[in-house]
This record gives structure tokens, C-alpha cells and sequence, in this order.
């Protein structure tokens, strides 16, 4: 079992960086493939990027050029460098851990608000 725990969002202005972080915990953090969701109100989850046990990174059209996704396993953590970021990138963010073997797991999300 993993539990994920995220933190660094915020209000920033149009153009702005922020950097989330998640915290996983457990010992078997590198087996998992990990990735960052967002769902702003009234939407569906969203998927922003994701980031393979090899360290292969995807991305969604809408972040690529933008956002960074990157994973450090010797601290059990997940990443995601946000540049230039817009009004429509304003959403819970929520990173999640999933492996076939031991299932799929959800942080409890973390608000990032881009003003104008």
C-alpha cells in the first residue's frame, strides 16, 4: 500500500512557475508508475503527465513545452515543475501511484488558482 501526499500549490499570476510535490510512502515507491491529474470544477480528472518506472516521461498537449514531470526514488518522491502557467491551468491537482501487481492509489489533491 502506498499513501501519496501533495504539496506546493497556490495562487500565482498568468505566467508564473509553481513546483508540487508528492510524497509517497512505503518502500517499493520505484516499482510504482507514478502522474499528476488535475480536475478543475464541474470537470472530469485530467490527466497532465506521467512518468514510467524507467523514468519515460508523457504529457498532455495542453502542459508539453510547460510542465516537467520528474521522480527522485531514493526520496520517494514525485515532481511536477509548472512554467508559465495560464488562468485555465487553475484545478485540484492530484498525484497517483500505479502498479499492476499492488493496485492504484490517489493523494487527496492539492489547489493551484492562476489569476489574470
Amino acid at each position: 500500500q502506498v499513501q501519496l501526499v501533495e504539496s506546493g500549490g497556490g495562487l500565482v499570476q498568468a505566467g508564473g512557475s509553481l513546483r508540487l510535490s508528492c510524497a509517497a510512502s512505503g518502500s517499493r515507491f520505484s516499482i510504482y508508475a507514478m502522474g499528476w491529474y488535475r480536475q478543475a470544477p464541474g470537470k472530469q480528472r485530467d490527466l497532465v503527465a506521467t512518468i514510467t518506472t524507467g523514468g519515460t516521461a508523457n504529457y498532455a498537449d495542453s502542459v508539453r513545452g510547460r510542465f516537467t514531470i520528474s521522480r527522485d526514488n531514493a526520496k520517494n518522491a514525485l515532481y511536477l515543475q509548472m512554467n508559465n502557467l495560464k488562468p485555465e491551468d487553475t484545478a485540484v491537482y492530484y498525484c497517483n501511484a500505479q502498479s499492476g501487481l499492488y493496485g492504484l492509489y490517489w493523494g487527496q489533491g492539492t489547489q493551484v488558482t492562476v489569476s489574470s
